[in-house]
């Protein structure tokens, strides 16, 4: 149990990583917005890239930003039977999500996103828009995205399983907002 224990807390560094980083690119796409903004305003001309550049990072924002959000326990839930229960009762609930759905539904995603973007890797796709990117490169946030999450859901489940086992803390308790605080 230790070592999963440390692949777990490996997998959750990586995610907290990527998550600062994804805070700091909200910045920056709020930056990028309210350029083109100015800029179209101001001298009345816009460019497709820095556009197409602002959309790119929304989606890298939310495709990697989910699973430091999973991290976190902060995906929007209803909590109407979940708060009702006994702690141990809850993470019965979470390891029954993350194995009936949390897990399936990432393969499946991530499988299925895979030859979306090879199919536009193998034909080096490109924007339709004059000036735009290149659409292959952000393709593969799909895909990656998927398996970051599922990576997650599979450090969530360790924690728990650990929990309930004796191995570890309870460290959600400390992330934890129910919604009426």
């Amino acid at each position: 149990m230790r070592l999963l224990l440390s692949v777990s807390a490996l997998i959750d560094l990586i995610n907290e990583k990527i998550g600062n980083i994804c805070n700091w690119l909200v910045l920056l796409a709020c930056v990028v917005s309210a350029g083109n903004a100015m800029v179209r305003y101001a001298y009345d001309t816009s460019s497709n890239a820095w556009l197409e550049v602002q959309w790119y990072m929304f989606a890298v924002i939310v495709m990697f930003g989910a699973s430091y959000t999973l991290k976190r326990n902060e995906h929007v839930r209803v909590d109407l039977l979940y708060m009702t229960l006994s702690r141990r009762g809850q993470l019965w609930i979470d390891i029954l999500g993350t194995l009936i759905f949390l897990l399936p539904t990432c393969a499946i995603l991530a499988w299925l996103s895979w030859p979306f973007f090879m199919q536009s890797y193998n034909v080096l796709e490109q924007s339709s828009n004059a000036g735009g990117l290149l659409r292959w490169p952000i393709k593969i946030v799909l895909p990656v995205g998927f398996a970051l999450v599922a990576l997650q859901g599979t450090s969530e489940l360790i924690k728990r399983v650990a929990f309930l086992n004796g191995y570890a803390v309870d460290s959600l308790e400390a992330h934890y907002e129910r919604p009426t605080q």
